[in-house]
């Protein structure tokens, strides 16, 4: 249990077999307070990607003649890639890069739900395991609404890229209760939410913007999720465990920052442009400097800007590896920003914007229930 590191008794685990022990009469009145907010909170952003009074998945999109995202964005057009397309073409390869996106998006959201799954076989608190569940049925329409976007605008997704697949991997199948948590919680999350912001600030597509949205109304509180960890864990953890989860997190960001997005993941989408792989990834890297990563990293919305700033509110980065992520951005100034996260006040209306369609809805949901 000592690899755990469970610090407070809701996050209390047992094996994935014991099933047993989730029958002991005792159990069922122990449960945590903790989550109960955040799980009641579930009614005001409810939506269903089915249902077209939400999203509606046939909105048209000129994928031939608009971009999806802005130039600057894609990391290629930043480089000589760009001396080697025409107009038409670089249209092309950032619908491209947004396809190869939301696909990474997809398989992401299809490990958070493994992962929530798997919380519900060994969470023992009958407060945290209900959190699970549910986060576990969010994230399920999270995988229905991007397969449905990706059908709408490119018919299939592309396979995930080697750096992602093998994180999800190593967090669904992990057995250390801190790496699921900090992995998913808030490594995997803290990049959706920054990834989900961009879409959501940058997009030319409404539908992606209406998507996305929606979706950051239930990453917010899954984001809360990992800070209650935070909270209760980090500041009861003794050094020589403190420096196992900082040094883990540090390592995990290290190989997201170079490998997440580089030209090495993304091989699938530069043959219909008839551009060599090995050619634009060292066009890229000749083009893409630290310098270029900090600028980037000065937009609030960068998903790495993001992710820095969730381990920095969550007490995980310390005097020990705070020089290594102050390479990119400004410690002080993500300090005083506190704990206010992008994507907080999109989320907010979002939520607004689902307790409109819901409230005018009860009477429907009320008969379908009785049906």
């Amino acid at each position: 249990m000592s690899s755990h590191i469970t610090k407070d008794e809701a996050y209390n685990t047992v094996a994935p077999d014991d099933f047993a022990s989730m029958l002991q009469v005792e159990r069922y009145g122990v449960r945590t307070t903790a989550f109960d907010k955040i799980i009641t909170a579930t009614h005001d952003h409810f939506w269903d990607p089915l249902d077209p009074a939400y999203i509606d998945f046939s909105a048209p999109f000129d994928m031939a003649n608009d971009p999806i995202m802005p130039a600057e964005l894609v990391v290629e057009l930043q480089s000589a890639v760009a001396d080697k397309l025409d107009e038409r073409q670089k249209i092309q390869l950032i619908n491209a890069n947004a396809h190869w996106a939301l696909s990474s998006i997809l398989h992401g959201e299809q490990g958070a739900l493994n992962l929530s799954s798997s919380l519900c076989h060994i969470l023992l608190d009958p407060g945290a395991q209900e959190y699970a569940a549910n986060q576990a049925r969010e994230e399920a329409r999270h995988v229905t609404a991007f397969s449905m976007y990706i059908k709408a605008r490119w018919g299939k997704p592309l396979p995930v890229g080697p750096t992602l697949g093998g994180l999800l991997e190593e967090l669904v199948g992990a057995h250390e209760v801190y790496k699921k948590l900090v992995g998913m919680q808030m490594l995997v999350e803290g990049l959706a939410m920054g990834a989900f912001a961009t879409f959501y600030t940058k997009s030319h597509d409404p539908l992606l913007r209406r998507l996305t949205q929606l979706v950051m109304t239930d990453e917010a509180f899954h984001h809360k999720f990992g800070k209650i960890w935070a909270d209760r864990t980090v500041p009861k953890l003794s050094p020589e465990e403190h420096e196992r989860v900082e040094d883990w997190a540090a390592q995990c960001f290290q190989t997201l920052l170079f490998n997440l997005v580089a030209p090495s993941q993304k091989g699938v989408i530069y043959a219909q442009f008839g551009l060599d792989p090995d050619w634009v990834q060292a066009a890229v890297a000749e083009a893409i400097t630290d310098e270029y990563r900090r600028e980037r990293m000065a937009e609030s919305t960068d998903i790495f800007r993001v992710l820095i700033k969730t381990l920095l509110s969550a007490g995980i980065i310390t005097a020990r590896t705070a020089p290594f992520y102050a390479q990119y951005v400004d410690m002080e100034e993500l300090r005083l920003e506190g704990d206010y996260m992008v994507g907080d006040a999109i989320a907010e209306e979002g939520i607004a914007y689902l307790k409109g369609i819901n409230s005018g809805r009860k009477g429907i949901f009320q008969i379908r229930a009785a049906e």
